[in-house]
């Protein structure tokens, strides 16, 4: 947005303006002399010789005072004045050379005083100037009553009357443009207060942490700030893009919002994995415009997440240290008590230590692997051998039936992970699966999808999945449906997969069984040799 003109700014282009029409005019004037001499004076040879040499001489005065008024912006009164002095001088020895007062050269003079006294900011000035005017014009009827004996050429009634006419015309500019400038003056204040306040709102909107979009009363989005251009993943075009064309979800909550029905704040899960919070408010402005608020709830999540373990982080070595050395007095005193025992109840108590002991330990394990730092060495991952090795690792672990994970992979698809972190995240998700999916063949299924600018790895089993409404927690540390899980499984997978620029995200679904990891563009270029 262009800066609202100041006033000394406006001053200058309105004595500006008011030279170069001084120029025409008298540029048209001498023209119309040069051609017509005999129609404007009736006074001998001589005489006819003054209009024309006073005509240039005024020409070339105007001509210097608008070449100052654009090349030298210094003193604006004083050229004002100087202008309107030669206007009086230069007219009125026009008049005096043509047929004095009867003439038309009159009207020339009352132009130029209201025209100066429009753009002064004292009143004195304005009187000055038809002061001067008047004084210019009784001047001359004296120099002609004592040059010229035609009497009925000299007329000082008309002289006086137009001397009236100055006053009046110069008070009434005054007047008229002292309240045109403070129009101005306050139009530019508010001018200057206005376009401040845009840049404000401007820069706030662009410094939020929360995605903004301004829609109009029809759904069309005005105007949005770069978070929402990250959450949305594309850019609006600002007055053109309908809500619907960028997410039917949104659309529809931003409709209901404006029916009445909407609640507050509405979750969207979209297909990408992505998760939005969204909100609306009003803006109450004559056009209707209202904002959405856009809200990653991944990354919120996280935030929440990074100081629920910023202290966990700190505690961590501690804990695991003190929790360890009763574990292990405990595992010890466990073995003591089952070389002693035969009784089928103690030795039903027995493994209830045993589990307890190993969950306990489990946890432990799980808590130091989230506080410690992983390295991510990244390589180049040949999915479909890597895919090959692991499954026939599981089977030979977990004495699985033939067939019962199927993998479909293409060859050339590749994925930059570390190779270790990677095998750390199949083992979690697949042993998921394992826990609940059939014996049947092709109970699990991994497949590979290989696009042109992502690889994605499905993962995804028959059991009877995850209900839709916590989705949204199973990424929370600690949380679990499982009484024998420590409920940090999923939390660190996804803590791997986001160290090494890879998505996990859960498929939407009433029940979703479905997990996703979305890797950046494949195939990968390297000179390390692809892990198998």
């Amino acid at each position: 947005m262009n800066r609202p003109v100041s006033s000394e700014t406006r001053a200058w282009r309105s004595l500006q303006i008011f030279n170069a029409y001084r120029l025409i005019q008298m540029l048209l004037l001498v023209v119309m002399v040069r051609f017509s001499i005999d129609t404007i004076t009736r006074h001998p040879f001589d005489m006819r010789l003054l209009v024309v040499f006073v005509g240039c001489l005024h020409l070339a005065l105007i001509a210097v005072g608008c070449l100052l008024s654009w090349r030298w912006k210094r003193h604006f009164h004083a050229q004002l004045s100087a202008q309107m002095a030669i206007d009086a001088i230069c007219v009125t020895a026009l008049m005096f050379g043509a047929d004095g007062i009867k003439s038309s050269f009159g009207g020339i003079l009352l132009v130029s005083v209201a025209g100066a006294s429009l753009m002064v900011s004292k009143k004195y000035l304005a009187m000055f100037y038809a002061a001067l005017a008047t004084l210019a014009i009784l001047v001359m009827e004296l120099l002609s009553y004592f040059t010229f004996t035609l009497s009925e050429m000299v007329s000082f009634a008309q002289g006086g009357f137009l001397g009236l006419a100055f006053f009046g015309a110069a008070y009434a500019a005054y007047f008229s443009g002292n309240r045109l400038s403070l129009n101005e003056e306050l139009a530019w204040r508010r001018g200057i207060a206005l376009d401040d306040q845009v840049r404000i709102s401007r820069r706030i909107m662009e410094r939020m942490r929360d995605g903004v979009l301004v829609v109009d009363a029809g759904g069309y989005v005005v105007d949005h700030n770069p978070v929402a251009l990250a959450i949305l993943g594309r850019d609006p075009e600002q007055g053109k893009d309908f809500l619907a064309t960028i997410d039917p979800d949104l659309a529809r909550s931003y409709q209901e919002w404006q029916d009445g029905d909407g609640v507050g704040e509405v979750e969207i899960h979209r297909p990408d994995g992505v998760d939005i919070a969204v909100s609306f408010a009003r803006t109450y402005c004559s056009s209707g415009v209202a904002l959405a608020f856009l809200r990653d709830l991944h990354k919120l999540r996280e935030q929440a997440l990074q100081l629920k373990l910023a202290s966990l982080g700190r505690l961590t070595a501690s804990i695991a240290h003190e929790i360890r050395n009763p574990l292990s007095s405990i595992r010890h005193a466990r073995d003591f008590l089952a070389e002693d025992t035969r009784d089928p109840g103690q030795q039903r108590l027995l493994r209830i230590i045993d589990d307890n002991v190993l969950r306990l330990d489990r946890i432990v394990q799980d808590v130091l692997v989230l506080g410690r730092q992983q390295s991510t060495e990244q390589r180049e991952i040949v999915l479909a051998d890597f895919l090959a090795d692991f499954i026939q690792e599981v089977g030979a672990r977990e004495n699985l039936p033939a067939g019962m994970i199927a993998c479909e992979a293409p060859e050339d698809a590749r994925l930059r992970f570390n190779p270790g972190q990677f095998h750390q995240v199949l083992w979690n998700l697949v042993g998921n699966a394992l826990r609940y999916a059939s014996r049947n063949p092709g109970a699990i299924r991994l497949v590979v999808e290989n696009t042109e600018d992502s690889v994605k790895l499905h993962i995804s089993d028959d059991g009877p999945g995850i209900p839709n409404d916590l989705h949204a927690r199973i990424f929370e540390p600690f949380f679990t449906t499982s009484s024998k899980g420590s409920g940090l499984g999923l939390h660190i997978v996804r803590e791997l997969c986001e160290a090494n620029g890879v998505m996990l995200f859960l498929a939407p679904g009433e029940s979703s069984n479905h997990f996703i990891l979305k890797g950046k563009e494949a195939p990968w270029t390297t000179s390390a040799t692809p892990e198998k």
